[in-house]
């Protein structure tokens, strides 16, 4: 086997690799013996089956057996003798046409191809101490928990029917048909359904019309969609609803009292309201961790600077750009909605999925020097989380992980940032800044998948 280097070029490298055809027939040869002891042809005895007789019949297929056995061999000595990190897989080129192809499966000609690398870039991880960050600390007030409580204290009211006209603070029980143009649209039917009026969860306008309803009336109801509604096919459109009204109800009064933590699990409302501050402290937490980790993020943003793998950037910015649209089209938006054009969008996301790609580089460059792994535990935690939201399909989901290592690996990727991130942070230097619950959530999105680790 000959390899040669032809290109090194920034983060690119190619080599072409030869393998004679003698080498090819001889490693072919062995493999046909080793068959004879193994294989069972009917009309010889096992063990007697002639070698020429072999190579008649599986000759072609063991040959393309020995080339791709070949082939993966000279892939890992590529990158053994070159010390290379890989950041795609390598890609192939024999450049043959079918007559190409026969030659060497038939022994008749050399294995030459070409293999064309991109590798990780080299850098300089340094001294990732003494990072400044500030640390949001929101208190928890009584008022917050005593919202909650009243929250789920108005989930589990009881409703009485009542013959009197619907007000607002009732709930109206109704059948309904939605039509577009006189023809009724997909998704737009419904039966019993509840309707709280005041609680503004139906479109703009609906609870309104049906203020004044009482049992049996039969109504319809004329409304238009938002501009940005989130079935796009319906966005801005006028539509009618014929609504029959089954009932309307009466809320009972709102009781926060040990029978309420009774109906929810808990031995009494002290109970429910320790859950209640815990649920809420954790929320803020995880709020605050967020913002934690977007300045980790951000000062590693600032202090790295290097090229990037062309082929994983344009991948992680395809995988970018295909949620920008599928977003876009579900809202019904155009970019002139949002005061760009498509080209500078694109720009704009073309950084964001640099940065993404640059920030899992460094990631896992400081979790490598710093031994940082996600255990067998941590990964099979996060597979059973991922397999509870999909209630019925656990069978299939869990089957579906096990037998895709890259769909395994994109469930450990996330803990790993995280672990990573958990590192930096206890090198950083930290100070605590109490602000409110507003400024906490503030502009709060996922964060999570910052980067493309």
């Amino acid at each position: 086997m000959q390899v040669t280097q032809t290109l090194a070029e920034g983060l690119k490298r190619e080599f072409k690799v030869v393998v004679p055809a003698g080498d090819i027939a001889t490693r072919a040869e062995a493999q046909l013996l080793d068959m004879k002891d193994k294989v069972r042809i009917n009309g010889f005895r096992p063990g007697k089956v002639p070698v020429a007789h072999l190579r008649r019949l599986y000759g072609r297929s063991v040959v393309a057996e020995v080339v791709n056995t070949v082939v993966g061999e000279a892939n890992r000595k590529i990158v053994e003798d070159n010390s290379l990190k890989l950041a795609m897989e390598p890609k192939l080129d024999f450049g043959a046409d079918d007559a190409s192809v026969t030659a060497v499966l038939e022994g008749k000609s050399d294995l030459a191809y070409n293999v064309a690398l991109e590798v990780l870039p080299t850098f300089e991880v340094g001294d990732v101490t003494g990072i400044a960050i500030k640390k949001p600390v929101a208190e928890v007030e009584e008022s917050e928990i005593q919202s909650r409580l009243e929250d789920l204290a108005k989930r589990n009211l009881s409703y009485t029917d009542k013959p009197a006209e619907a007000v607002a603070g009732d709930r109206v029980v109704i059948d309904f048909v939605g039509k577009i143009d006189g023809e009724p649209f997909e998704g737009g039917a419904g039966t019993d359904i509840s309707v709280d009026l005041g609680s503004a969860s139906f479109i703009p306008g609906f609870e309104d019309q049906l203020v004044g309803a009482k049992a049996g009336d039969q109504k319809v109801i004329n409304v238009t969609f938002p501009a940005h509604y989130m079935a796009a096919n319906l966005a801005g459109k006028d539509a009618s609803f014929d609504v029959t009204v089954k009932a309307v109800q009466v809320p009972g009064e709102l009781v926060i009292d040990d029978e309420l933590g009774k109906a929810v699990g808990f031995e009494s409302l002290d109970d429910l309201k320790k859950a209640v501050r815990e649920a809420v402290e954790r929320e803020y937490a995880a709020a605050a961790q967020r913002k934690v980790k977007r300045q980790i993020l951000d000062a590693l943003d600032e202090k790295f600077s290097f090229d990037l793998p062309p082929t994983l950037l344009e991948q992680e910015f395809a995988n970018v750009w295909r949620q920008v649209e599928t977003e876009m089209k579900n809202s019904g938006k155009t970019f002139e909605d949002e005061n760009t054009t498509e080209e500078a969008a694109r720009a704009d996301y073309h950084k964001i999925a640099a940065r993404r790609v640059r920030l899992g580089l460094v990631l896992a460059e400081i979790g490598e020097q710093n031994n940082i792994k996600v255990t067998d535990e941590e990964a099979s935690r996060a597979l059973m989380a991922r397999v509870r939201q999909f209630p019925g399909q656990e069978r299939q989901i869990w089957d579906l992980y096990q037998k895709n290592p890259q769909a395994l690996a994109e469930l450990r990727a996330p803990i790993f940032e995280d672990k990573v991130v958990e590192h930096i942070l206890g090198l950083a230097s930290v100070e605590e800044q109490k602000i409110s619950k507003d400024e906490l959530f503030k502009d709060d999105e996922d964060e999570d998948g910052e980067t493309a680790a």
